[in-house]
This record gives structure tokens, C-alpha cells and sequence, in this order.
């Protein structure tokens, strides 16, 4: 008898799934949050993340792959963290030009995104344990 998906791990789940679809729909919207050194490849960068983020939700959903697919996540959570921070600092520098509320809104939303990593992390972590 397997144990029942935890809310955490569903969440995490579900969160993957949504976030991978959209990086194999609409590519372009992730391609300016690769980090510059990286960007002559952000397309197939912003598609395999994609993949690995779909691959990860399904691997979470299914008892017998959960443990594996906790630490993918794990992974693939580290390894977009730099995109994340990427983001948040080219929306710190628009709003430093800028100087109105919207941009200072769009990067202040930035910066509260980069702790939610946290709790994702816990629950990849979490999942490799059950």
C-alpha cells in the first residue's frame, strides 16, 4: 500500500505542471530571465527546463518514481534559482530607469518570489523521504 500524496507534494505537483507547460507554450516568456552567460542557448535551456519540470511533476504523482523525482526536483529548483535572481535584478535595474510604480511593483514582486523558492525546496526534500 502506497502513502497518500502529501498536500505539500501535490502542490509542488501541480506547480511544476502549470510552470512546464508554459515554458513549452510560451518559450519567450522565460528567455529574457536566462542569465546572461547562458543566453546563447536560452531557447533549448527554457525547453528542457520545461520538459524537466513536466518529467518531475509526473514522477512526484507516482508512488514508485516519488524519491527519484523529489531530488529531480530538488535539482531542477537549484538550477533555476539563477534565472530567478536574474529575473529580480533586471527588474531591480528597470526600475531604477524607470522610476514608476509599476516597475517598482514588478521588481518588489520579484523579490518576494525568490523566498517562495524555500517551501518548494522543503517539499522536494519531503518527497524524497516518502
Amino acid at each position: 500500500m502506497s502513502a497518500p500524496l502529501a498536500t505539500d507534494t501535490r502542490a509542488l505537483a501541480g506547480l511544476f505542471t502549470a510552470s512546464g507547460v508554459i515554458h513549452l507554450v510560451r518559450p519567450q516568456v522565460f528567455e529574457p530571465i536566462v542569465p546572461a552567460p547562458l543566453r546563447e542557448h536560452d531557447r533549448a535551456l527554457v525547453l528542457a527546463s520545461g520538459v524537466a519540470e513536466l518529467a518531475c511533476a509526473a514522477g512526484l504523482v507516482h508512488p514508485a518514481t516519488r524519491r527519484a523525482a523529489g531530488w529531480a526536483s530538488v535539482a531542477v529548483l537549484l538550477g533555476v534559482l539563477p534565472a530567478n535572481v536574474q529575473m529580480s535584478l533586471d527588474h531591480g535595474r528597470r526600475a531604477q530607469r524607470r522610476q514608476t510604480p509599476a516597475a517598482r511593483g514588478a521588481f518588489a514582486g520579484t523579490l518576494l518570489r525568490l523566498p517562495l523558492q524555500l517551501p518548494m525546496l522543503r517539499a522536494a526534500y519531503r518527497a524524497t523521504r516518502r
